[in-house]
């Protein structure tokens, strides 16, 4: 057997073997991933995946073309129809399902609108916001300053007047929401009065809530006063990995559509647009009862872990509006002599996966079919299995094999 060969069937059994892992014999609480439908997965493996298209609507070498390529009628028209539901879904009139991810979705909006030197205003990483707004990441990359947006207590909540204040005091070009540790919404309505009355932009990235925005359920940025919103589309939002960028405003848009191609990206992978758009008319369907789903399931997961002996923050809020809860890192050392790091290494040796910094999200296992009165459940196994160390892999893996298919697809 040849060299070749034999890495080939390595990879065939990594990849099947992750699949059976990942895909069937684990609970995922991880709040940055998500599972996706069928359709859309054929759709991820279907011819798309090494085509392209580049509509160019110029003159080369003297003729007239409209596309650097032939053979792209269904490839524009599926673009085009992926475009159309993600403006339908998120109440904009203009969309591209073209960013690669999130972080470009953030740089294809930042960079066509605002020139070098520009200010800032964000969620810094110390109370919870994304790590790429922070000074010597985009900021950075882009000549412009980064000023913190305050965000205060142990769920890194803004306070709208002190949002206000902060934006009058700096006077940014630009105000960035968006967070990783996400479990409250943001008091838009007075943050973009705000903004724009020193003609400051409102962008909004929902990275991790755009799921729960699609199903009406945490709360409505372009009609609230965002400029422009944009984000993932692999976390609370159930498609593949990738990213999408909505506005209400022609103006802004003819400046970031036409910036796109040979600056942030080329190809934009078009089997991940066809999946995309199959996610976007999945959540048309079923987004309202998915998101409401999955903030029941956060609140009754939070409730039974807390009171478990495993604290979340933000009690007295009634923990969070999101698919996110966090626990407390300072109370899990202090009552269990353990870091929630080292409590996700227990966790994933007894199927059950976190992230390392005390962040559970329920939007794979609210897609799976579980509901908020599995939550204690779920919640006793994972204490038992992380401050108790007790072996529950089999409970978990019997518990698991229940949910075959996806329930929100």
């Amino acid at each position: 057997m040849s060299p070749e060969t034999t890495e080939e069937a390595r990879l065939a059994r990594l990849v099947r073997a992750h699949d059976r892992w990942r895909g069937r014999s684990t609970f995922n609480l991880l709040p940055s991933e998500n599972a996706v439908s069928p359709t859309a997965r054929r759709y991820l493996s279907s011819d798309l995946a090494g085509r392209y298209t580049l509509p160019l609507h110029e003159t080369f070498d003297g003729e007239a073309i409209d596309n650097s390529y032939a053979g792209t009628r269904y490839t524009d028209e599926i673009e085009a129809l992926g475009n159309a539901a993600a403006a339908r879904l998120f109440h904009g009139r203009y969309a591209t399902t073209r960013p690669l991810s999130g972080h470009i979705a953030a740089l294809s909006a930042l960079a066509p609108l605002l020139p070098r030197g520009s200010k800032i205003l964000a969620i810094p990483p110390g109370q919870g916001g994304y790590d790429g707004y922070a000074p010597g990441f985009i900021p950075a990359m882009l000549g412009c300053e980064v000023r913190p947006l305050p965000a205060t207590g142990p769920g890194g909540r803004v306070d709208g007047e002190a949002a206000v204040d902060e934006i009058r005091r700096e006077r940014p070009n630009v105000v960035v929401l968006g967070q990783s540790f996400f479990l409250f919404p943001y008091p838009l309505k007075a943050i973009a009065e705000a903004a724009h009355s020193i003609d400051a932009l409102v962008l909004y990235d929902a990275s991790h809530v755009l799921g729960l925005i699609a199903g009406g359920e945490f709360q409505d940025p372009l009609r609230e006063g965002a400029d422009v919103l944009f984000g993932s589309t692999h976390k609370s939002f159930p498609g593949p990995q990738g990213g999408l960028l909505i506005t209400d405003r022609e103006d802004l848009f003819d400046q970031i559509d036409p910036a796109l191609v040979w600056r942030v990206f080329d190809n934009a992978h078009w089997n991940r647009i066809a999946a995309l758009a199959q996610t976007l008319l999945e959540m048309e369907r079923v987004g309202a009862e998915y998101a409401r789903t999955i903030v029941a399931n956060s609140r009754a997961l939070a409730r039974s872990v807390h009171d478990g002996g495993l604290p979340a923050v933000a009690e007295e809020e009634g923990f969070t509006c999101s698919h996110q809860i966090l626990l407390d890192r300072a109370a899990v050392r202090a009552r269990h002599s353990i870091g929630v790091g080292a409590l996700a290494r227990r966790w994933e040796r007894q199927r059950l996966l976190t992230d390392l910094v005390g962040r559970l999200g329920t939007a794979e296992v609210s897609r799976l079919g579980l509901v908020p009165s599995d939550m204690p459940r779920l919640a006793d196994l994972l204490i038992r299995a992380g401050p108790g160390r007790a072996n529950v892999a089999a409970e978990v893996l019997a518990w698991r094999r229940q949910y075959p298919k996806l329930r929100f697809a």
